[in-house]
């Protein structure tokens, strides 16, 4: 899977995430509102990409798998969680505990559920194609 197929779940799943999150406290889940939520995580994420592609193009990348792979979802999901917050706290909102923990929690399943869901789909494939080519 390609780097945009990836980063297009990805925002799909930060999206989601600010959904989510914003219906669970009765916020409005306005185009702007949900914005001004997932965009810190959108940049963090943006960059966890960045940083899997320069990493991958390297001679020592290849221990960095696809962009579909849970080892590139780790850096991804760091990235989005670590930069995710610390953009908050620039841009003048909250990071309390809890949120943090929630987030953190529930962007691993997120970014590393689907990655790890589409793992077991291409594994499946191939025993499937392996039976039928016996």
């Amino acid at each position: 899977m390609r780097i945009s197929r990836a980063g297009a779940v990805d925002v799909l799943c930060i999206l989601l995430f600010a959904v989510v999150g914003r219906s669970s406290h009765n916020e409005g889940t306005t185009v702007l509102g949900v914005a001004d939520t997932a965009w810190p995580f959108l940049a963090g994420c943006a960059a966890g990409l960045l940083a899997a592609t320069i990493l991958r193009s390297r001679p020592s990348g290849a221990a960095l798998d696809d962009p579909a792979g849970l080892r590139t979802g780790v850096l991804v999901w760091a990235c989005t969680v670590g930069g995710g917050m610390l953009l908050r706290l620039a841009s003048g909102h909250t990071a309390q505990p809890a949120f943090v923990i929630v987030a953190t929690i529930t962007l691993a399943v997120l970014l590393l559920g689907w990655r790890a869901g589409y793992k077991a789909i291409q594994r499946s494939r191939q025993g499937t194609a392996a039976k039928v080519s016996v």
